[in-house]
């Protein structure tokens, strides 16, 4: 008699539970992400996914007003230095893609030429690290690196100390030469504008400094760690699962970087353009890569990168300007003003960015772009664009 009671009643519930579930599985349902095949992107209309199409369209034309004016003869040596690897004749004009549940709701420019994005390539280096730890190849980032590389690039006690985190965070202070480059970044041949006044070197993990020639060593260990070239590792564990395209390429100094490991040349690659190279790519590419990364490295069901490594890499680190693993922060929202505290991006010089924003599920890739506060305008129109969730 109690167990038919019970058995009734919880029938009659039923219609009560599914109304109060309702809401939430339609919210589910809606914002379910759309995951673009090799080759092929939907388009929405801004309203298929809560937008405003004139303030999103405002945005778009506050993109195109507010080009880059980076010019590589005119600017790279002066700004840099002495050029070590490649560089292309010409470069896109501005160009950009903005995605919202995974759908594009607004092209423009040139979304397919190839260029640099400079050291928009640091977060892909950090994103390639991750794949070492989830392989085993690194059991932590709070490992030394001397205990894994054994090139000479860690033997005094000083470099011995550096681990895998400090490297990611720019707060190793490893101190040499790589590439003809000196950490110190001493010398207006070698860094034109960018040379630096000498100062004390710290102890690893205690300062930071945004520096490509420790980035390029990092480069360096994780391509010994790896035993093959990281372009490689990115294509056959993110970038081919991802659908991206066949014309990218990610380079270092050619010769000049090209070193022995296990018997064969590889070249290894440059965290940035800075001094030619680097990650040559196009916007559409970048928008799959933002992609992975918002959706806490999933796609279409598979887990491509460690939603933990994830979690660290977008937490800021201790010494850092809103920095976290080669990711540039929004924490104190100073990076951007317009946008929650939540986003947080790749950034390139030239004026080149993956913005993220899980708050409003949207990815933002503009490719030269003008610097200063650009970005944050175009961040405040995307934001104001967004009718709901």
């Amino acid at each position: 008699m109690t167990t038919r009671w019970l058995n009734r009643s919880s029938l009659l519930a039923l219609p009560l539970l599914a109304a109060m579930l309702a809401p939430r599985l339609a919210a589910e349902t809606k914002h379910a992400t759309y995951f673009p095949a090799a080759g092929a992107w939907q388009h929405k209309a801004a309203a298929e996914v809560a937008m405003d199409a004139r303030k999103l369209k405002e945005a778009v034309s506050w993109a195109e007003a507010h080009g880059s004016m980076w010019d590589f003869q005119k600017d790279q040596v002066r700004t840099f230095g002495k050029v070590l690897g490649a560089l292309p004749a010409h470069r896109a004009a501005t160009n950009g893609v903005i995605l919202r549940h995974g759908y594009i709701v607004a092209e423009f420019g040139d979304t397919t030429t190839n260029d640099p994005v400079y050291s928009v390539a640091k977060s892909f280096l950090s994103t390639t690290a991750s794949i070492a730890v989830a392989k085993g190849l690194i059991r932590s980032v709070d490992d030394r690196v001397a205990d894994y590389v054994h090139d000479g690039g860690y033997d005094s006690p000083h470099y011995a100390k550096i681990t895998w985190k400090n490297h990611l965070q720019q707060e190793s202070e490893w101190e040499g030469e790589l590439w003809g480059k000196n950490a110190n970044f001493v010398g207006v041949e070698e860094f034109g504008n960018g040379q630096r006044t000498p100062r004390e070197i710290h102890e690893p993990g205690t300062y930071y400094e945004y520096n490509d020639v420790r980035i390029n060593r990092l480069a360096l260990s994780l391509a010994r760690v790896f035993g093959k070239p990281l372009p490689e590792v990115l294509k056959e564990n993110l970038m081919n699962p991802i659908g991206a395209s066949a014309e990218w390429k990610w380079q270092g100094y050619g010769a000049k970087s090209t070193v022995a490991i296990n018997g064969t040349p590889v070249e290894s690659v440059s965290g940035g353009t800075r001094w030619g190279g680097g990650l040559w790519i196009n916007s559409r590419d970048l928008a799959r890569f933002g992609l992975l990364i918002l959706n806490h490295g999933k796609w279409e069901g598979r887990q491509l990168v460690s939603e933990k490594w994830l979690e660290q890499a977008t937490t800021p680190s201790a010494h850092g300007p809103d920095y976290g693993y080669l990711w540039w922060l929004n924490t104190r929202q100073k990076q951007w003003p317009s946008g929650p505290a939540s986003s947080f991006a790749a950034i390139g010089n030239g004026g080149n960015i993956i913005w993220i924003d899980p708050d409003d599920d949207i990815v933002l890739v503009w490719h030269w772009h003008q610097p200063g506060m650009a970005v944050d305008g175009m961040i405040q129109r995307i934001v104001a664009s967004v009718t709901g969730s």
